[in-house]
């Protein structure tokens, strides 16, 4: 079932992807090419204040030409760890610090062309604490209380894959 690689040409090198085109040997013994997004990776956080809401942010998205509300995320750095990731970007995008993160496990986004993993934290014990947000980030903050959330993804008002993997995984461990 395993692909090998044979060549990869970079075709682009970007701020936050590069993108590849692969040439490949499929199980059968032909060959075929790939093109693949490399992404450093991600974190996103279902923020629970001590209402059990939600924390969301509402977003322009360019790939979905949309403005969207979704879970706090963002990109890793290089070499930074997931947990220190998401603590820094809960901060940036909500102003609030989580004084616990628990891993949900995690997410590849699409796996037929991109590297992308997001890794999942549930963020409780928040507390104000501002970061500056990135130059190119315009974000409102919303808080929907848990219920409602998955009420929102059933009706297919929330529909991000990080917020709804997220949410659900959550709602399911509190018996929502």
């Amino acid at each position: 079932m395993e692909e090998t690689v044979l060549k990869s040409e970079a075709v682009f090198k970007g701020r936050v992807i590069n993108l590849s085109v692969l040439d490949v040997r499929l199980p059968d013994g032909t060959q075929s090419k790939r093109e693949l997004v490399e992404h450093p990776g991600a974190v996103a956080m279902v923020a629970l204040d001590e209402s059990n809401n939600v924390l969301l942010v509402r977003q322009y998205r360019i790939a979905a030409s949309r403005i969207m509300l979704e879970i706090p995320a963002g990109t890793l750095h290089a070499n930074e760890p997931p947990l220190e990731c998401a603590e820094r970007e809960l901060q940036e995008e909500t102003g609030y610090r989580p004084g616990k993160l628990e891993s949900l496990g995690g997410l590849f986004v699409a796996p037929g062309y991109t590297t992308e993993f997001i890794h999942l934290f549930l963020a409780t014990d928040l507390h104000e604490s501002r970061l500056q947000m990135d130059d190119d980030e315009f974000i409102e903050v919303e808080r929907v209380p848990l219920a409602e959330a998955v009420a929102m993804i059933e009706r297919g008002d929330l529909i991000d894959g990080k917020s709804i993997a997220g949410i659900m995984k959550v709602a399911r461990r509190l018996g929502i």
